[in-house]
């Protein structure tokens, strides 16, 4: 598989999450609903938005510079669409405090790999010395 290929199918993922998204946004909404399930729809956009972040870190790994940057703005972006998208749904509201939750699971997982990233970790790689095993007995 080709190196263009792979970052296709890795850019499948976040999008697919996106539909998902814009399916639960196009569902009209109940009148009231109890705290409890405002507060569990309310965990769903953070843990939503936090995991289309990572799959678009990871789908743009290697491809551009500075890939959590850019899925954090792409993750930005299709919350406040997404909102405005519910402005048309009957029973829902396109509001900013929903895109701010959103935000939390966007920065909650933009700070988990930004420190995954800066710490200090082992960084040999097969082939370069360090007591590298090699499998083939061609040489």
């Amino acid at each position: 598989m080709t190196g263009r290929n792979r970052v296709l199918l890795r850019v499948l993922a976040p999008l697919a999450l996106m539909a998902v998204i814009f399916y639960f946004s196009a569902q009209s909404s109940a009148a009231h609903y109890s705290w409890w399930e405002v507060v569990a729809r309310k965990l769903g956009h953070v843990t939503g938005y936090a995991l289309l972040t990572a799959l678009w870190a990871w789908a743009l790994g290697g491809v551009v510079r500075r890939p959590l940057l850019w899925a954090v703005a792409l993750a930005l972006a299709y919350a406040c669409t997404d909102e405005f998208h519910q402005t048309f749904v009957h029973g829902r509201e396109g509001t900013p405090r929903d895109v701010a939750i959103d935000a939390i699971g966007i920065a909650i997982v933009a700070l988990w790999l930004r420190r995954g990233q800066l710490s200090p970790r082992p960084r040999g790689k097969v082939g370069t010395g360090e007591s590298a095993v090699r499998s083939s007995p061609a040489r």
